[in-house]
C-alpha cells in the first residue's frame, strides 16, 4: 500500500521559517523523483520544488534560495526546508512521487501570516 503522508505544517509570521516532512512508503522511494507541490483553494497545483533519484534539483523561481528539498533515502523520507517564508507561500503542500509512477499525500496546511 502507497502511502505519503506529509507533517510540519503550521503557522508561521513573515519571514519566519518550517520544515516540513513527507514520510513514504510502499514503493521504492530511492529510485523515485520526488516532488513538493502547493495548491491554493480552487485553484491548480503548482509545482514547488522536484528531487530526481540522483539529487538533481529544481525549483519555481518564486522560491529559489529560500526553500531547499532533500531527501534521506535510509527512513524514506522527504523533507522542505523554508525559509524567509512570504504570506505569498501561504497554501497546502503535497508530497509527490512523479517517476516511474504518480503517487500523492494529502498535503500540509502553511499559513504565513505578516
Amino acid at each position: 500500500q502507497v502511502q505519503l503522508v506529509e507533517s510540519g505544517g503550521g503557522s508561521v509570521q513573515a519571514g519566519g521559517s518550517l520544515k516540513l516532512s513527507c514520510q513514504a512508503s510502499g514503493f521504492k522511494f530511492s529510485i523515485y523523483t520526488l516532488a513538493w507541490y502547493r495548491q491554493r483553494p480552487g485553484e491548480e497545483r503548482e509545482l514547488v520544488s522536484r528531487l530526481d533519484n540522483v539529487g538533481v534539483t529544481t525549483y519555481a523561481e518564486s522560491v529559489k534560495g529560500r526553500f531547499t528539498i532533500s531527501r534521506n533515502n535510509f527512513k524514506a523520507v522527504l523533507y522542505l526546508q523554508m525559509n524567509s517564508l512570504k504570506t505569498e507561500d501561504t497554501a497546502v503542500y503535497i508530497c509527490a512521487a512523479t517517476s516511474p509512477n504518480n503517487y500523492w499525500g494529502q498535503g500540509t496546511q502553511v499559513t504565513v501570516s505578516s
